[in-house]
């Protein structure tokens, strides 16, 4: 089934659009006033949309995150083999955490895994690392739940704000 967004709206959310307006504010305060870099919370939503198949998600890019040095390059290592990747070590550890958040069957940090989290990141970023990881499988499962999306291409959108305006995609 496929839910379709209101006439002229981009999403299917667009139906509740004062959830949609809470959803944003959050989002954007997570994205733009969080400790953790946007890079490192990319590659976290970008291992979600891979593992749960949304291709809402795998298409597009937040420009904060690109405009700080996440590159095609290093997106195109996110996948099953990241941790063979070249992928920076920071980036590795996020997504071995990422790994066992969305697992089949998510449970409690592995001991050397959490201390390779504490030596590689503050308490309050790895708030925000389990935070982004949570809202980018809930928003990801419900959009692939609704049916697929028409096929969208890369697209780079400016990144999330807490005004929470919906901002068009950026040309």
């Amino acid at each position: 089934m496929r839910i379709a967004p209101p006439p002229g709206k981009l999403t299917f959310l667009e139906h509740r659009p004062e959830l949609f307006a809470a959803f944003n504010r959050f989002y954007g305060t997570l994205w733009t006033e969080g400790v953790l870099d946007q890079p490192t919370k990319e590659v976290a939503r970008l291992r979600n949309a891979r593992v749960t198949g949304c291709g809402i998600c795998r298409n597009l890019r937040f420009a904060g995150a690109r405009d700080q040095g996440l590159d095609e390059a290093l997106v195109a290592q996110i996948g099953d083999a990241h941790a063979t990747s070249a992928l920076p070590d920071r980036f590795k550890t996020a997504l071995r955490f990422v790994d066992v958040l969305l697992g089949p069957a998510p449970g409690v940090v592995p001991a050397e895994l959490a201390d390779e989290l504490e030596r590689t990141f503050s308490v309050p970023e790895i708030v925000e690392l389990a935070l982004t990881t949570a809202i980018a499988q809930g928003f990801s499962k419900a959009a692939v739940a609704w049916g697929p999306a028409p096929d969208i291409p890369l697209t780079v959108i400016p990144t999330p704000k807490p005004d929470g305006v919906v901002a068009p995609p950026a040309d």
